[in-house]
C-alpha cells in the first residue's frame, strides 16, 4: 500500500498532512509512529489527518510522533488550512475545522494565517490538573527542582514556567519531568518563558509525546494568557520561538485568543506501507 503525504511546517514545527477525505488507513497510530522517525522514516513532530466532518467544513485528527492522539495544535491547524486552500478544497476565507479541542476557525491574512483559537480554559479540573480553580504560580517539585507553574488549556493542557534566561535553560532535563508529573493526569505540554518586555516574550517548548520542538502555537497562546494573568504583558504580544515569531492576542471582552503566523509546504511524497 502506497501512502501519499505532504510535508509542511509552521515555524519549524513540522508535520505530514495525510488526506483521508476519501480513504481509511488501518492501524494509523502504528503507521504514524514508524514514519515519524527522523532516521528510519519521514521525520516529523506530528501527523495531521484531514477528514470529513458532520459538524464543520473539515475535521483534523492529530497524532504525536509517539503515535498518541492529541486534542489540538496551533501550528498544525494553520498548515492544514493552507493545505485546504492551496488545493482548492474550499474557497472560503474563514474555515471551520473540527478538532478534539473544539471547532477552530482559521482565516486568510495575506500570506499568513490568523486563527481564532477560542477561549482559554483556566479551571484546573478541566485543564486537567489535580487542583481546582485557577492554577497560577503553583509550587511543583519536578526533576529535583522547585518550579512555580501556571496551567492553561487551549483545547490541550499547558504548563507555563517563567525563567530568567530561556536560551540557556536545560529544557531537555526538566521538560520530561514536568510533562509526566502526577499533577497532570493526561501529561502536559511545558513552556519555558522569558519576558523581554510588555509586548515581547521568548519561549521554548517541550511538547507532550514529541519532546522539544521549534514552535508550538497552542503553547504560545497559553503563554500569553498566563503572562497576562500575572501582569507581565499587555495587549497583542510577539512570542519569539526558536522557529520564528507568532502574534498572540487575548481579547478580554469576548475572552477569545487569536494567533497569527505562517504555514509553509516543504514537499510532497509517497511512502510504501
Amino acid at each position: 500500500m502506497k501512502l501519499g503525504f505532504t510535508k509542511m511546517h509552521g515555524l519549524g514545527n513540522d508535520f505530514i498532512v495525510i488526506d483521508c477525505l476519501k480513504r481509511d488507513i488501518p492501524r494509523l497510530s502504528t503507521v504514524v509512529k514508524r514514519l515519524s522517525h527522523r532516521r528510519f522514516g519521514i521525520g516529523f513532530d506530528q501527523a495531521l489527518i484531514l477528514l470529513p466532518s458532520k459538524k464543520a467544513d473539515f475535521r483534523m485528527d492529530i497524532y504525536n510522533a509517539d503515535g498518541g492522539k492529541v486534542e489540538m495544535c496551533g501550528n498544525g491547524i494553520r498548515c492544514l488550512a493552507r493545505y485546504i486552500w492551496d488545493r482548492g478544497l474550499s474557497e472560503q476565507e474563514v474555515l471551520e475545522i473540527e478538532t478534539r479541542g473544539g471547532i477552530i476557525k482559521p482565516r486568510r491574512s495575506g500570506k499568513l494565517v490568523k486563527v481564532d483559537m477560542g477561549e482559554p480554559i483556566l479551571e484546573g479540573a478541566l485543564i486537567p490538573v489535580r487542583k481546582r480553580g485557577e492554577v497560577v504560580d503553583h509550587s511543583l517539585m519536578a526533576g529535583g527542582r522547585r518550579f512555580r507553574v501556571t496551567a492553561v488549556s487551549m483545547g490541550n493542557p499547558h504548563c507555563v514556567v517563567f525563567v530568567d534566561d530561556v536560551d540557556t535553560f536545560p529544557v531537555s532535563q526538566y521538560g520530561p519531568s514536568i510533562e509526566t508529573d502526577s499533577f497532570f493526569p493526561e501529561r502536559v505540554n511545558v513552556e519555558f518563558v522569558e519576558v523581554v518586555s510588555e509586548r515581547v516574550v521568548k519561549m521554548r517548548v517541550w511538547e507532550r509525546g514529541s519532546g522539544e520542538t521549534l514552535a508550538c502555537g497552542t503553547g504560545a497562546c497559553a503563554t500569553v494568557v498566563a503572562a497576562t494573568i500575572k501582569g507581565l504583558v499587555k495587549g497583542v504580544t510577539t512570542v519569539r520561538l526558536r522557529g520564528g515569531n507568532l502574534k498572540i492576542g487575548w481579547n478580554k471582552r469576548d475572552n477569545r485568543v487569536s494567533m497569527t503566523g505562517p504555514a509553509e509546504e516543504v514537499f510532497q511524497g509517497t511512502v510504501e506501507l
